[in-house]
């Protein structure tokens, strides 16, 4: 498991300003449940001064990301929304004592959601949507800009960097190259020079643990919520492992259930931390030994 500071466990366990606020005058949604991260953040915004008088959030995802919600409210409050403004998701990081590498996407959403909200409350219009040919990473739908940005403002150097504050590159991998053209230019203009090949090498190899580990990792996760899964009738078992992604079988009431994405999702992010990484889960057929015929 991840390494977590106390003011992290802190507004995890006991977060500040959940819920909804009924007289909010700017709304900001950032991200999607289906991502599996998604924040709405709430403002009340005092019209004649842009003070920001009471500021509340709602979060799909997990405890880092709850966690960042409630410092961003803690930090904005009482601020002016130009103020507000000017936090980055390093002070928000920084606020909570650090997070986890694997966690710093957390704090980019935060901060993405402050900056809808203040454009909700202003009429202006702020939008994530990708223009064609924008989209780098289509499993967690991150455009070039945000990545760009992001390198920029976090001076980041790898494209494990880029996953860990943006979730791009951390699903199906294809899109590694594009992310590495980014870095080339983004470092380049930093006067520093990216290595595309070594850096993809380094980055593949699962930190400290060899393929039998990791295997091992993957199945005692899976062993801790087969007794949740066979009480409502189902199960679960692995399949494959191939990088980052993870094959695994869902069998009898999971399989075809309603509730099988999210169950898929809840287990996806045990996993990841667990291995601290990156990784992907994908349903398929025991015995299944065409990877074409898989689908997410």
């Amino acid at each position: 498991m991840w390494d977590y500071s106390e003011k992290v466990k802190e507004h995890f366990f006991q977060p500040r300003n959940a819920g909804v606020l009924a007289d909010a005058n700017g709304v900001g949604d950032v991200g999607s449940i289906s991502c599996g991260d998604a924040l709405r953040l709430m403002l009340k915004v005092e019209p004649d001064t842009d003070i920001i008088l009471a500021a509340n959030f709602q979060t799909f995802g997990c405890g880092s990301a709850i966690a960042s919600s409630s410092a961003l409210t803690e930090m904005i409050i009482g601020k002016t929304l130009d103020e507000a403004l000017k936090v980055s998701n390093q002070d928000i990081a920084d606020y909570l004592d650090g997070l986890p590498p694997e966690k710093m996407h957390c704090s980019v959403m935060g901060r993405e959601a402050l900056q809808a909200a203040v454009a909700n409350y202003r009429g202006e219009v702020w939008s994530d949507d990708h223009e064609e040919g924008a989209l780098v990473c289509k499993c967690f739908a991150v455009d070039a800009v945000m990545i760009e940005d992001t390198i920029r403002a976090n001076n980041l150097c790898s494209v494990q960097d880029v996953t860990n504050y943006t979730k791009a590159g951390g699903g199906c991998s294809s899109c590694h190259e594009g992310i590495e053209e980014i870095l080339v230019k983004v470092m380049m203009e930093r006067g520093e020079v990216f290595k595309p090949g070594v850096q993809a090498q380094e980055e593949a190899k699962p930190a400290g643990m060899t393929n039998l580990q990791r295997i091992r990792k993957i199945e005692a996760v899976l062993d801790a919520v087969r007794p949740q899964l066979k009480r409502d009738g189902g199960d679960i078992e692995l399949v494959d492992v191939e990088g980052k992604t993870i094959y695994v079988n869902m069998k009898g009431a999971c399989s075809g259930c309603q509730m099988e994405a999210l169950t898929l999702q809840g287990i996806q992010q045990k996993l990841m931390e667990e291995l601290k990484e990156f990784i992907k889960i994908v349903p398929t057929k025991a015995g299944a030994l065409s990877r074409a015929s898989c689908h997410v």
